[in-house]
Formats: structure tokens, sequence, C-alpha cells
């Protein structure tokens, strides 16, 4: 151990002395559960088996499986997880285990492998809206547009999310930002057209002091990207869209089933949001996680709540199904690669042949699976990342 403090939500291990507190105050766990909770968040950025937590943990002496279980389950409950849920630390099979919450290096002998330093920002949009960014990584840079939901304080703590952060930072510095309406940007705000969206954009890359970079766009905020690059050519170098869209539901809706289907999905989505009800929500969420558990489903619920407040929510849905790119997308002037998952449960994969006919110079990948948000267990996430940074690398 380097001596390293590492932050997690509202945890913080200190990996040299051993211990762990929450909220300042201190937890107590059993020694070579702390021991095993700080092997794994030190070597979070991949799996580690079983054989070498026993050898770590054991210093070369018999250790049994049944006693490595009960560690890693004491592990889980000192801080706040459990065998479950698994949300911070998660079994990997055949033989190994992985913390998939995303760390930050609080303080001590400098940061360990996968880790790095992240600033909360704000800056004030054209209209006077409060939005918060940061800047993750070092490298070339990497702008990824808002997308629905969006926390910066919770993102790199939350399995949906933290892989993300560890992929899209490996060689370069991420910028990301919350909406306006959510995370840490100002809820109360009048409007979120996507002309609003786009200043969003323009203004946090200016707070940042960015000139030119690659613009990553995640299901809306793909048509946040498209409609960005058009408007500042000059400033993009390379764009990558996964899980876009030109166009929301109501808009690309030609058929009356079509039509109907649009508003019944956006009815559901209104009762969720208005009553929390759980079956609404599940439903909404396994649109984003077709292949989840249950459990995962009221985990993304439970986060999306975290992230906004019912009234905006609402406002989301209803702005993101009348979004339209599709007649500005052929002035799109940089190299494109286009990402989607063939049977994608909440955009189908003809948007992304759509943006593919559109965009002048793009490329498409097509990858398996009904994920709409890559989880980190999901076999498309690691083609994903090399078809991202074999693009960028050109």
């Amino acid at each position: 151990m380097d001596g390293a403090v590492y932050r997690f939500g509202q945890y913080a291990l200190d990996a040299d002395r051993r211990r762990l507190s929450c909220d300042g105050l201190r937890v107590d766990a059993e020694p070579r559960a702390l021991e095993l909770l700080c092997l794994l968040v030190e070597h979070r950025d991949r799996v580690v088996s079983e054989d070498e937590l026993c050898d770590r943990i054991g210093r070369g002496g018999a250790v049994s499986r049944t006693a490595l279980a009960a560690w890693v389950r004491t592990a889980r409950l000192a801080i706040g997880d459990s065998d479950s849920g698994q949300q911070l630390i998660r079994t990997v099979s055949p033989h190994g285990y992985r913390f998939v919450a995303g760390a930050t290096v609080a303080s001590g002998g400098g940061p360990a492998p996968g880790a790095d330093h992240e600033v909360i920002r704000f800056c004030r949009s054209a209209d006077g809206t409060r939005i918060a960014y940061a800047l993750t990584g070092e490298g070339p840079p990497l702008v990824k547009t808002a997308n629905w939901l969006t926390h910066l304080d919770l993102d790199r703590t939350i399995p949906m999310w933290a892989h993300w952060f560890d992929g899209l930072t490996r060689g370069r510095q991420l910028l990301r930002y919350d909406e306006r309406g959510c995370g840490l940007s100002e809820w109360t705000v009048p409007s979120f057209t996507l002309d609003d969206l786009v200043d969003d954009l323009d203004t946090v890359v200016n707070a940042a002091g960015l000139d030119r970079f690659p613009l990553l766009g995640v299901s809306q905020g793909g048509a946040v990207a498209v409609a960005y690059a058009v408007r500042h050519p000059e400033r993009v170098s390379r764009l990558v869209l996964t899980s876009a869209y030109a166009r929301g539901q109501q808009i690309r809706a030609v058929s009356d089933d079509e039509r109907d289907a649009a508003e019944v999905d956006l009815n559901i989505a209104r009762a969720g949001w208005r009553s929390q009800d759980s079956s609404f929500l599940r439903y909404f969420a396994s649109q984003f996680l077709a292949d989840a558990t249950p459990a995962e489903w009221d985990a993304f619920a439970a986060y999306q709540r975290q992230t906004t407040s019912p009234a905006n929510g609402l406002r989301f849905l209803e702005e993101f199904t009348r979004i339209d790119v599709s007649g500005i997308a052929d002035q799109v002037a940089c190299p494109t690669l286009i990402v989607h998952s063939r049977d994608d449960a909440r955009v189908p994969v003809a948007q992304a042949l759509e943006l593919a006919t559109l965009i002048p110079d793009s490329r498409l990948v097509l990858l398996e699976g009904r994920n709409h948000l890559f989880t980190a267990t999901d076999p498309a996430w690691p083609t994903f990342l090399s078809h991202l940074h074999t693009f960028l690398s050109e």
C-alpha cells in the first residue's frame, strides 16, 4: 500500500493505517476484512482472483474459501454493500472480486493505479443557469455531453457509471458536466430546449479552456453533440455517438401505431415519475438496462430520484421525445463513429442507421446486446472501448 486515502461516496479508506470512516466517523471492521477492502480498492482497475487475495491476506499461509467469503461479506457490510446487492464489491465469475465503485485519492503518497484527481467546478450558462462540471484524468481532452441523468458527486461511486470513467480516462482527460435541472447543476431553470443544452456545453468547454477536442454523446446527449459539432465545426475534431438518435420518439413516429406507442411510453414514464411507483420505474429502468436484474432496476430508479426532481424528470422526458437534429446532421464536418446495440431496448437500431446515413464522414459499429447503457459486465463494453480508443488515436 502507498499511504493513499481513497474516497468513495461518504466513505474514506486510509490504506496505510487500515482505517475506514463514514462521514468522518470511524467504522470498526475485522482487520482481515479491511485488508481485503484495501486490496480491492487499490486494484479496482481489474478483477482480483480468490487465489491472489488468499495469498496476500494469508501471507503464504493456508486460507479457506469459507474464511475469504466471510471477509468479503464483512467488507461489504462495512461500506453499506451486501452479497445480494453487490453495488460496490462485485463477485466476478469464475473466481474473483472487483471493486466497481469510482474512488478518488484524497491524500497520501499519490494516486494508485487507475486513480485520478477530480475537482468539481461551476460556471454560468448564457441565461445565467449554474452548470457543474469536472475534469478527470490526464492527457489529451475528451468531452462527454451530459445525458439522462447524471450527478457528478455520485456517478463515480455507482456501478451504472463508475466503469465509464475508468474507461474514458485511460490516457485522456475527461470533461463531463451535469445537465441543467439535475445533479449539482441548477434545478430551477426556465427551459430545457436543445439550444439551451448546446449553450450549456459551450459554456462548459469555454470554462475549461478547451479550444479543439473530440466529443462523445451518449443517448440524447448524441443529439446535443451533433448540434454542437454543426454550430462549432472548428472546435470538434472527432465525434462519437453511442446509443444516440437524431429524432425523439414522438418526432420519428410516422404511423398511428408508432404514435400510440410513443404516447403510451411517455405516459408510463410520467406515471412513474409522478407517483414514484416501483412498477412504473422498473419498466422505465428496464429500457435502459434490459439485461439487468430487478434489484439493479430498483437501484437505477433510486439513482434517478437522487439526480433530479419529479417535475424536472417530466420536463426532460417531454423535451427529449421532441428532439430533432435530422435536418442538420448532414452538416457535421468531422469524422464520426456511431456505436449502437443491435437490440437496444430504448432507442431502436434504426436511429443509428439514420445517423450513419445523414452524417457524411461516419462509420457505424453495431454491437450484440440489448442494453441502452453499457454495463461493466456487458460483453459490448470492452468492444466499445476498443473502437473508441482506436478511433480517437487515428
